[in-house]
Formats: structure tokens, sequence, C-alpha cells
């Protein structure tokens, strides 16, 4: 049975469930060169194509298992500047941790500051014991969030329908 599905906050953050109405953001988000390089292509071409993906991937899993991906919206001015979730990803075993920010809002800390929240909300809410985090060799600023965080470099792996090994990070609860 998933846990309650709902909404959490940081000192800067408020990390809230995505939903359609944030499809405006996600396509945008999706759309912006680094994601593109370092997280792929999920073909959102459209608004529309955003509103979709939320309903057939995003929602899905958050009704499954209570967590999925999270809209992180500045509480100074309710600007949306990224997301952060937990996915349980096709050719991954196990729970992954993601993050991805505006242009604008990089560097910022906030990667830190929610994905710290939703590691904390994993191992303590969400009956995890264990997360993982999947990135490429190149992208050398997510290599450096995951170790802050905790997380250890145990090598690489691959995840079906990409040609890229990627370097797999590990977090054990109370590691």
């Amino acid at each position: 049975m998933p846990k309650v599905k709902k909404s959490y906050e940081t000192e800067r953050l408020f990390i809230i469930p995505t939903k359609e109405e944030d499809a405006a953001f996600i396509y945008e988000l999706m759309n912006t060169p680094k994601f593109l390089k370092y997280i792929g292509d999920r073909n959102i071409k459209t608004v529309n194509d955003a509103a979709n993906y939320i309903k057939e991937r995003m929602i899905p899993q958050l009704n499954r298992l209570g967590f999925s991906n999270y809209t992180l919206i500045r509480k100074s001015d309710n600007c949306k500047v990224g997301t952060c979730g937990l996915y349980d990803r096709e050719g991954l075993e196990g729970v992954d941790i993601g993050f991805a920010f505006l242009p604008a809002y990089e560097n910022k800390g906030y990667g830190f500051e929610a994905s710290s929240k939703l590691l904390e909300l994993a191992f303590t809410c969400f009956g995890i014991s264990e997360v993982k985090a999947i990135t490429t060799k190149d992208n050398i600023p997510s290599q450096r969030l995951l170790e802050k965080l905790g997380l250890k470099n145990e090598g690489t792996t691959r995840i079906p329908d990409d040609e890229e090994e990627l370097l797999l990070f590990v977090l054990k609860r109370n590691s």
C-alpha cells in the first residue's frame, strides 16, 4: 500500500508532486541543453507531450509507490526552479534519485537541499533501504552533488535502450 502522496518543504523550497498543471514547466526543463545532454531526450516536443508524460509516467508511479517526480518551487517567489525525484527506473534495480534545474537556478544549492530531503524521506517514510543514482561520465557537477549527498561510486551500469555506459552511485540507509 503506497504511503500518503504529499508535499514537503525545505528552508527555501516547496517539494510538490509533479502534476499535469506543471506541463509547461516540464516542457521547458526537459528541453534545456543540459537536460538533453546529460539526462536524455524524452521526446517532449510540445506542452501537450509534457502533460502526457506526467500523466503516463510520473503520476502512475506516485499512485503505485507514494513517491515519484517532484516540482521544486522557491518559497520566496513561488518560482518553479527544477525537479527532484525518486524513480522506479526500468533497467535499474531499486530506487534511483535524480534532479534537474532550469539554467538560471543551477549552482544555488537547490539540488543538495531538495535531494537531501528526498533521501531523508526515502529512508524514514518510504521504507527504502538503498538509493541509487546514475549519471554520465562527463556530468561532473552531478557526480559532485551525489558524492556530497553521501552516495558512493560503485562502478558502471547500462540501462535499456541507452548505448552509453553510466556511472552508478549507491547510498544505503545508515551508511
